[in-house]
């Protein structure tokens, strides 16, 4: 059973989730799934991420507002992933966004933001029963690419934070159902605003923002086979500090900003083009904290290339 795992791996790739403020991730989180690829494969891949919101979370007061409307942003990300061993992959994505508010005087903003590295390594695999469970650790880095301005929110395309973070993935299938489960933590540096003070729950004098941290829980469960992949998703996000919203105030960056998100997805591997690939799926926010109620749905083509001294059998 070993044996069979690069075979079986080479079907799929990866996707590098995002953050984006009031709007919930593609993160189609396949840096948090079990799936790797081989050594010397590359996996190149470009992903279409639509999100809106009407109503949201002010603190804990759910409403709506007639200055914004609905909020939306559109997503265009190019992804990528490598194979430096078969126990060890690296990733790589850059997203372009643009936010758009249906009403009232906020204009929407667009432009590339952050650069997202991950290193995804194959810790464990053992069999247990008729199954095999497999432990992963994930370590993620970004930075931003442009210059774009967090301190506009909600058409904000991202808070402008580096960032840091570490996850750890257990996994078990048998034959062709598996269940999965994961832990995350985020470790995020300071902002700097164009302005010399703020305002959160007491006036700064200052230009410089304590971003919180954040810490994210993933349970999946689904079928899984070398051409078609059908997974249910759940995950909690919570900010680790931060402060609510003020009533009838803008979104700041350093909200707190928790999420209860439900969602799913369908992976299709082509038999008859071997290495392509393609992605739906989409969440929706039941529940959050500082937060649109989000409606997510996304697309994804991928297509692998071999750089192996001889092809894969």
């Amino acid at each position: 059973m070993m044996k069979s795992l690069p075979l079986y791996f080479y079907r799929y790739c990866m996707l590098v989730c995002f953050f984006l403020a009031f709007s919930q991730l593609a993160k189609a989180q396949t840096d948090a799934d079990a799936l790797m690829i081989p050594k010397n494969f590359y996996c190149a891949g470009v992903v279409y991420n639509h999100s809106d919101w009407k109503d949201y979370w002010e603190g804990t007061f759910k409403r709506n507002n007639a200055n914004i409307g609905t909020l939306s942003s559109n997503t265009y990300t190019v992804v990528g992933n490598y194979g430096l061993t078969n126990k060890l992959d690296v990733l790589f994505s850059v997203p372009y966004i643009t936010t758009n508010a249906s009403a009232g005087t906020l204009k929407g903003q667009h432009g590339v933001q952050d650069l997202t590295f991950t290193l995804k390594y194959l810790a464990l695999t053992t069999e247990i029963g008729k199954g095999l469970f497999s432990v992963h650790a994930i370590a993620s880095g970004s930075i931003p690419l442009s210059n774009y301005e967090p301190d506009f929110l909600p058409v904000s395309i991202g808070l402008h934070a580096k960032s840091v973070s570490l996850r750890a993935l257990v996994n078990y299938q048998t034959g062709r159902f598996f269940v999965a489960g994961a832990g995350q933590y985020v470790e995020r540096s300071d902002i700097t605003l164009d302005r010399n003070s703020y305002y959160t729950d007491h006036l700064i004098y200052s230009n410089r923002v304590d971003m919180p941290n954040v810490s994210n829980l993933l349970f999946s469960t689904g079928y899984r086979s070398l051409q078609l992949n059908v997974e249910g998703i759940l995950s909690q996000t919570t900010t680790q500090g931060g402060f609510d919203i003020r009533k009838n105030d803008m979104p700041f960056p350093s909200n707190k900003m928790n999420m209860t998100t439900a969602g799913g997805l369908i992976k299709y591997s082509f038999q008859s083009v071997t290495g392509l690939e393609l992605t739906f799926g989409g969440n929706y926010v039941l529940k959050g904290r500082n937060v649109g109620q989000t409606t997510n749905l996304y697309g994804a083509v991928y297509y692998i290339l071999d750089f192996s001294k001889k092809n894969a059998k």
